[in-house]
């Protein structure tokens, strides 16, 4: 059985974040997605969600790492959820690898060309319900 293009749309969404590629990356998202920078901050549109990708890079000092694993797909005809477990690793100050799994949600949007895009990213899922999204420190 092909993978969900969902799925696909996600692990190379991990590749182009993983390999510095936030131009290209880009294209994974809709016009006006939101991107939950950590909780309490997010922010919309592509241009703003480049800009935080670099900021993002420069805090974890490019050393970020994103997987996914037991990817979920809910979808109508142009409208997805994707729930899955993120971890991301980073390589800590004291040169050490710390990582953090999160159970993440995503909304995908299928737009008029036909590809899906996300809409809403959003790895720290409900966990923003419980105000226990940890903090991660280089």
């Amino acid at each position: 059985m092909n993978p969900s293009p969902l799925v696909e749309a996600v692990q190379r969404a991990d590749h182009l974040i993983n390999s510095g590629r936030f131009d290209a990356l880009m294209d994974f998202y809709t016009d006006d997605a939101v991107l939950v920078v950590r909780p309490g901050l997010e922010v919309q549109g592509r241009e703003r969600i480049r800009q935080a990708f670099d900021g993002i890079a420069a805090h974890f000092q490019h050393s970020l790492w994103v997987t996914q694993r037991d990817l979920q797909v809910m979808e109508t005809t142009d409208t997805a959820l994707v729930l899955g477990r993120a971890r991301i690793q980073w390589r800590a100050t004291d040169g050490f690898l710390s990582f953090v799994e999160r159970k993440a949600t995503y909304v995908f949007r299928k737009e008029p060309d036909g590809a899906w895009r996300c809409a809403v990213d959003n790895s720290y899922g409900t966990a923003l319900l419980d105000g226990t999204a940890p903090e991660v420190t280089p």
